[in-house]
């Protein structure tokens, strides 16, 4: 059951990361997983990797690998990642149609959903500090001075799309800036969604890789920073997702009855969603 919920985690993040604007890293934290991903990614150990090529050789560092393998949180990362795989896949053939007829309505449907989490989250915090005040100033400055960035033009080289895949993968996993958006600044974004739904492997491969090493190393740094200063990074993360509603709200356009219900339907999601966790986490403390 566990890994089912997983699955369709991993869907919804994989549906917003592929979407220029939304941040994988918000739907994480919207879902309450974001912590436990972070940590995850981190158990997987690069040294695995020259750890593997040894053991053929020498004999003793086959137990090193096993242990390097075993530590490796597979129950949570796998489903997960299948879900974010398949969203991926599923939507690469239809995104650009969606955007294109329902633009306005699916970023009102994110503002409301984005806004109503970052209260939610920052009620999570529990103590309340100025100092934490000042991080969510400066996480909301930096995305909103980002993402006002003008864009950058880029080959479509594979070292380029190694390096992308190295920039973009930590944004997905950073509320408030978009890994897609990310793509779209670097002149990369339409290039791999058309290697996407083509299958093109050479580039695929290359950003798989480039992402692949910048998600384990980024995620040694954030988890450093989410042991020590936990709240001081959940207010600054928190701040990233106000800042990055600079891009919703300019895909909205004009304010209709549509948008505003598709607003509402994501606001009062979230609330639901919290009411309810909080309910079953009192249920569960009772018994």
């Amino acid at each position: 059951m566990r890994s089912l919920r997983l699955f369709l985690k991993g869907l919804c993040m994989g549906s917003a990361d592929i979407i220029p604007g939304i941040s994988g890293g918000t739907i994480a934290l919207i879902l309450g997983i974001y912590e436990e991903l972070v940590f995850s990614i981190k158990s997987i150990d690069l040294k695995i990797v020259p750890y593997g090529f040894a053991a053929i050789f020498r004999k003793e560092y086959r137990k090193k690998v096993k242990e390097l393998f075993l530590s490796i949180r597979f129950d949570f990362l796998v489903p997960l990642l299948i879900g974010i795989i398949t969203a991926f896949l599923l939507l690469a053939r239809i995104i650009s149609e969606i955007l294109l007829h329902y633009r306005p309505l699916i970023y009102s449907f994110f503002l409301g959903l984005i806004l109503a989490s970052a209260v939610v989250v920052y009620l999570r915090i529990g103590k309340f500090k100025l100092m934490y005040i000042l991080h969510l100033s400066i996480g909301v400055i930096s995305a909103y001075l980002f993402l006002s960035s003008t864009g950058i033009y880029l080959n479509h080289s594979l070292p380029v799309i190694f390096l992308s895949g190295v920039v973009s993968i930590c944004a997905m996993i950073l509320p408030g800036i978009s890994g897609a958006f990310i793509m779209v600044f670097l002149g990369q974004y339409e290039y791999m969604i058309t290697a996407l739904k083509n299958f093109y492997l050479p580039p695929l491969v290359t950003y798989v890789v480039g992402a692949f090493i910048g998600i384990i190393a980024f995620s040694h740094v954030l988890s450093r920073l989410l042991k020590r200063y936990r709240n001081a990074v959940l207010s600054f993360l928190v701040g990233l997702m106000i800042g990055g509603l600079k891009v919703p709200i300019s895909k909205v356009g004009s304010i209709n009855l549509f948008t505003i219900s598709c607003f509402m339907v994501g606001l009062f999601l979230v609330i639901f969603v919290e009411i309810y966790a909080s309910r079953r986490k009192r249920r569960w403390i009772q018994s």
